[in-house]
């Protein structure tokens, strides 16, 4: 069987990775990249020794799929240039910028009856793959996801930006309609939001509570999740899990509380038992894998065997609107008689982060 013929279109700080795994994996053929960036096109395709041009058009008919990673305002015309010729497509997160372009791209997808994957790329984090077993069940999740500004993903804010990620991750765990929305947030460096502050809640009663911050002075990534079972903290930037489960004394009693009551009782020593003795910390191995390698692979498996990849398009259409009912809550704030949904950069601050770790 002959080599999977593949190109990247856009080269930037992501594409440019992505041309790199492709132009060393295995039963992959990168035979260009496209960049209206001359310098930066011929750079790359010098370093992963495939061809460079400046129009992705010219690729028609010369590649089996193609991975889109340009501007999310550019999705829906690259994204729905292969689509319609019947190659299949791996586009960067998130889907779209808007419901209708994003819905159009997982229609044409379907009519021609081809492979549209979405690059939510934690759920191949294998923080979060080796926390999968214990998040069943899941009633209440909190997200963080903060880091500097990049001066990336400007013609975007961050709900599409940073938000996306944990939408994704949320739905992929509840899997139950969204019943409401609503969310607060600050723009600070001009154009969109840049600090924003969700809850969902789902109709089979489930809860989230997202932070979302492009302007914080730390870097977080992470995940908690409550279930009837006990609560997972997923450090999703460390790469470390933990689970929090009660023991067989915390569950068969006498409770803690009732130690505490009894005549004589070393409450220091009961303050030392909390963890340990009443409820039980657990943590499991995570991997030193690459989520961007295995969400390639992944897309590669589902054009070759022409299989439904693991986040299509109808998934990343569903985070698509649930980040575009949080839109629309931060439109319905407003903070003074001119500005509506987010304030603006001169009277916005940043919302106080806490302290990784």
């Amino acid at each position: 069987m002959s080599d999977l013929r593949m190109a990247v279109v856009g080269v930037g700080a992501l594409g440019r990775h992505h041309a790199r795994i492709l132009g060393g994996m295995a039963g992959v053929n990168l035979v260009a990249v496209a960049d209206s960036h001359a310098e930066r096109g011929q750079a790359v395709a010098g370093q992963c020794g495939c061809r460079w041009v400046a129009d992705y058009r010219e690729l028609a008919g010369e590649v089996d799929a193609v991975s889109v990673v340009v501007p999310t305002v550019a999705h829906r015309e690259v994204g729905g240039y292969f689509l319609e010729r019947g190659i299949p497509v791996l586009v960067e997160k998130p889907l779209a910028d808007h419901d209708a372009s994003g819905t159009e791209l997982v229609e044409l997808a379907e009519r021609m009856g081809i492979a549209l994957q979405v690059g939510h790329i934690e759920r191949f984090n294998p923080a979060f793959v080796a926390a999968a077993p214990w998040l069943a069940g899941a009633r209440y999740i909190r997200a963080e996801r903060t880091s500097p500004y990049t001066f990336r993903s400007t013609d975007i804010g961050v709900t599409l930006d940073l938000m996306i990620h944990d939408i994704d991750l949320v739905l992929s765990l509840v899997r139950s309609p969204l019943q409401s929305a609503s969310a607060f947030g600050a723009g600070v460096m001009g154009g969109h939001e840049d600090a924003v502050q969700a809850r969902l809640v789902f109709e089979n009663g489930a809860i989230a509570d997202l932070t979302a911050s492009r302007v914080s002075p730390v870097v977080s990534r992470s995940l908690q999740v409550w279930s009837a079972s006990g609560c997972v903290t997923v450090d999703l930037n460390k790469r470390e899990v933990s689970r929090y489960v009660p023991s067989p004394a915390l569950v068969h009693g006498p409770s803690p509380l009732e130690l505490s009551r009894q005549p004589g009782a070393d409450i220091e020593q009961l303050k030392k038992d909390v963890f340990g003795r009443f409820i039980q910390v657990e943590t499991t191995a995570v991997p030193a894998s690459d989520a961007l390698t295995a969400e390639l692979q992944s897309f590669v498996h589902a054009v070759v065997t022409k299989t439904a990849p693991p986040i299509d398009g109808r998934q990343a259409l569903a985070a698509l609107q649930v980040a575009t009912a949080v839109q629309k809550s931060l439109a319905g704030h407003r903070w003074d008689a001119t500005h509506v949904g987010v304030a603006s950069p001169q009277q916005a601050v940043a919302m106080p982060q806490r302290k990784a770790g």
